[in-house]
């Protein structure tokens, strides 16, 4: 698990929010309430981070409680989200043992 780097806002690619939205019914808005809401347990995606780009993943909850998983990365210090979906039981259960 990862302390969550400051950020300062969002970096929406049109693209990747209309995929996202499409392929798994999650908006930008619920994505943005994963990171008001606590708690949201990070961790360091190694397959996926390379040597310029650190990738992470992370699951947490929206206001109404839809619990979802997200990968994402920092760029310029706005959180730029790859993928967000619903969480599987697996990352269900293993979210639930830090609440």
């Amino acid at each position: 698990m990862q302390i969550l780097p400051e950020f300062e806002g969002f970096d929406w690619g049109n693209a990747n929010l209309d995929k996202n939205h499409k392929k798994h019914g999650v908006t930008a808005q619920e994505a943005e309430e994963l990171f008001a809401n606590s708690p949201l347990v990070a961790r360091r995606d190694d397959h996926h981070s390379t040597k310029v780009e650190e990738r992470i993943q992370a699951l947490g909850q929206t206001k109404v409680g839809r619990k979802l998983f997200i990968a994402f990365t920092l760029r310029n210090h706005k959180i730029r989200v790859i993928s967000i979906r619903d969480m599987t039981p697996q990352e269900e259960q293993a979210y639930e043992k830090h609440t």
